[in-house]
C-alpha cells in the first residue's frame, strides 16, 4: 500500500467552495472509480488556513495511474469542476507526494 499526500492551496476565500465540491460531488465520483480516500484535513494552526490536505490509498502506482486518469477524464468530474469554478478559480497550487509506510507504522 502507498499513500498519496495531496495539498491544495486555495485562493483567498475559496476553501469553502473546494470543501463543498469534495463533500457534495467529488467523493461520489471517486467511489465509482474505486479511489479510496484515507483522510481529509484543514489547517487549524500552521502556514495557511487556505489549505486542504488529504490522503489517497493506492495498492500501487500502476493502480493510481489507471484510476486517476479515468477520474480526471470523466465527463461528470469535468462538469463538476467547471461548475464549481463558475465564480472563478479555486486553487492556486496543488502538491503531491507518494509515501510508503515504514515497518513500524500504525498505518499499513
Amino acid at each position: 500500500m502507498i499513500y498519496e499526500l495531496r495539498i491544495y492551496d486555495c485562493l483567498p476565500g475559496r476553501l469553502p467552495a473546494l470543501l463543498k465540491r469534495f463533500s457534495d460531488q467529488t467523493l461520489a465520483i471517486w467511489e465509482r472509480h474505486g479511489i479510496r480516500q484515507a483522510g481529509f484535513f484543514t489547517t487549524v494552526v500552521g502556514e495557511s488556513s487556505n489549505q486542504l490536505t488529504y490522503f489517497v490509498a493506492w495498492e500501487s502506482l500502476a493502480e493510481r495511474e489507471v484510476k486517476w486518469k479515468a477520474f480526471t477524464t470523466d465527463p461528470a468530474w469535468l462538469k463538476v469542476r467547471d461548475e464549481s469554478e463558475r465564480d472563478g478559480p479555486i486553487l492556486a497550487n496543488i502538491s503531491s507526494q507518494f509515501l510508503a509506510p515504514t515497518a513500524f507504522s500504525s498505518v499499513k
